[in-house]
């Protein structure tokens, strides 16, 4: 059975990843906003995919003069 733990982030890897606190993404899951999450017991974690898909998601491309 393959490790399924390597497609998820705990919140400090996806902290890290976007540059926010960890306190910023819970309060975006109190809120209901952001992206989706796994909760296991006390555990937060956030499938890869579901980061890829909303980073494309929020992608702005630049404008060309």
């Amino acid at each position: 059975m393959e490790d399924a733990t390597k497609d998820l982030l705990t919140a400090g890897e996806l902290a890290d990843r976007w540059g926010v606190s960890k306190g910023h993404l819970a309060n975006l899951r109190f809120r209901g906003e952001g992206i989706g999450y796994v909760k296991i017991g006390a555990r937060v974690a956030y499938r890869l995919s579901d980061v890829l898909a909303y980073e494309a998601a929020h992608y702005v491309a630049p404008v060309s003069a």
